[in-house]
C-alpha cells in the first residue's frame, strides 16, 4: 500500500514541529531545512512524541536543482498528501535575501511539487497578517504578480528601500497572490492550495509596537504554535475539501481591528510604504 507523504519546509521551526506532531501518525514526514543540526533537534523532539517515520533533508529552496531532488525524494517515499511551506518564517535583516527566500523559494517548491499533486493533495503556504498592512494599490502589485522575473529582487528593493520589515510584509503579500494565482493549476490536478496568515507569536525581544498591537487585538494575546498547526491540519484534511485559493487569518482579530489600531499608534512607526 502506498504511503501518504507530508513535506514540511522550514522543518525546524516551532510551528513546523507542532504541525508534524499533529499529522505525524498519518504518514511519512519529510522535514526540510537549510540547517542540518536544527533538523536533528526537531527529529529528536518528534521521536520523543512517538513519531518515527521521519526523513530529514537539507536544501536551498531557491535552487531549482535542490528542490527538484527534494520532490524526487518525496515521490519515492509515496503519494504526496500534504505540502506545508514554512521556510523563511524567521525575519532576516537582509531585505533582498528575505525576498528570495520567501518569494522565489516558494515558487520553486510549488513548481517542483505540482507534478506530484493529485486529488488527495493539499498544500499550505505560510503568509502573515502583516501582508494585510500593505496598501494594495501601489505599483509594486504588478511586480509581485511576476514573481520569477529576472530583476524581481532589485525592483522590489526599490519600493522597500532596504527596510527589512517592509520587505517581509511585501513578501508575505506575494505569498497570498501566488496562492490565488496558482490555485487554478493545482485545481487541474484535483489538488488544493491555500495560505495561512498567523498573527503575533511570542518571540524574544518583542516590545514597543508589539505590546500596542496586542492591546488592540480583540483576543489580547499572541498566537500559540499549536493554534497555527491546528489551522494547517484543518486545511490539509478532507474537512477542507472544497477550500482552495484562500488565505486564512489566525490573528486573534488584529487585522479586523487594524484601522482603529493604526489610528492609535504612531504614524511614523507604522508607515513603511
Amino acid at each position: 500500500m502506498t504511503k501518504d507523504v507530508y513535506v514540511i519546509t522550514g522543518g525546524s521551526e516551532q510551528v513546523a514541529i507542532a504541525v508534524a506532531k499533529q499529522i505525524g501518525a498519518r504518514g511519512t514526514l519529510v522535514l526540510v531545512d537549510s540547517c542540518e543540526k536544527c533538523l536533528e533537534l526537531a527529529r529528536q523532539q518528534l521521536l520523543q512524541a512517538g513519531i518515527t517515520d521521519i526523513h530529514c533533508e537539507t536544501a536551498d529552496l531557491t535552487s531549482t536543482q535542490a528542490v527538484g531532488k527534494l520532490a524526487k525524494k518525496a515521490s519515492e517515499l509515496g503519494a504526496l498528501r500534504g505540502l506545508v511551506h514554512m521556510a523563511g518564517m524567521s525575519t532576516d535583516t537582509d531585505s533582498k535575501r528575505m525576498m528570495a527566500d520567501k518569494v522565489v523559494g516558494m515558487n520553486r517548491v510549488l513548481e517542483a511539487f505540482l507534478p506530484l499533486a493529485n486529488e488527495s493533495t493539499s498544500a499550505v503556504m505560510m503568509s502573515s497578517m502583516t501582508a494585510y498592512m500593505v496598501p494594495q494599490n501601489g505599483q509594486y502589485m504588478e511586480v509581485l504578480k511576476q514573481q520569477l522575473s529576472a530583476n524581481l529582487m532589485e525592483t522590489l528593493d526599490q519600493f522597500t528601500q532596504g527596510d527589512a520589515g517592509a520587505a517581509n510584509s511585501m513578501a508575505k503579500l506575494a505569498v497570498q497572490l501566488i496562492v490565488e494565482d496558482q490555485a487554478w493549476v493545482w485545481g487541474q490536478k484535483g489538488a488544493r492550495l491555500n495560505s495561512i496568515s498567523p498573527g503575533m507569536m511570542d518571540l524574544p525581544g518583542d516590545t514597543g509596537d508589539i505590546q500596542t498591537m496586542l492591546e488592540h487585538t480583540p483576543l489580547r494575546r499572541t498566537v500559540e504554535p499549536e493554534e497555527i498547526a491546528s489551522a494547517i491540519e484543518f486545511l490539509l484534511s478532507d474537512s477542507a475539501s472544497y477550500i482552495t485559493g484562500i488565505d486564512l487569518r489566525i490573528d486573534g482579530g488584529t487585522i479586523a481591528n487594524y484601522p482603529r489600531m493604526k489610528a492609535a499608534m504612531s504614524q511614523q512607526k507604522m508607515k513603511r510604504f
